[in-house]
């Protein structure tokens, strides 16, 4: 199976609730969220989580998982404002069958906290 690696910029409360699930699903969005945004670079999900999230909430993570290529496919890379501003623009009513094609664990690769 081929994959294609995201990422996911999040914060303390979405971390505790993938660590939750063991590491395999991304937490339901709430309702004032209608889409799920996994990011195609770490840079990019690096900003977001060191410029947003700590300010948002003290702390940042960045995590990477692979997804199912086969199921990607039936989405398009979208650009949020820039060439290195590119991401998938989830459904919320489709993050389930997301988290479904996720293949293997999902894992924390950066931290950033408020100093």
């Amino acid at each position: 199976m081929d994959t294609i690696t995201l990422w996911r910029p999040v914060g303390p409360k979405e971390l505790r609730l993938i660590a939750d699930s063991g590491w395999r699903e991304f937490p339901p969005r709430l309702p004032e969220q209608p889409i799920f945004y996994p990011v195609t670079t770490r840079e990019y999900a690096i900003k977001i989580a060191r410029d947003w999230n700590v300010g948002a909430s003290g702390a940042g993570y960045v995590t990477e998982f692979d997804v199912d290529a086969a199921f990607l496919a039936h989405y398009t890379v979208e650009n949020a404002g820039g060439r290195e501003h590119q991401e998938y623009w989830i459904p919320a009513e489709e993050l389930p069958a997301f988290n479904a094609a996720i293949v293997g664990a999902i894992r924390v690769v950066d931290e950033f906290r408020a100093e």
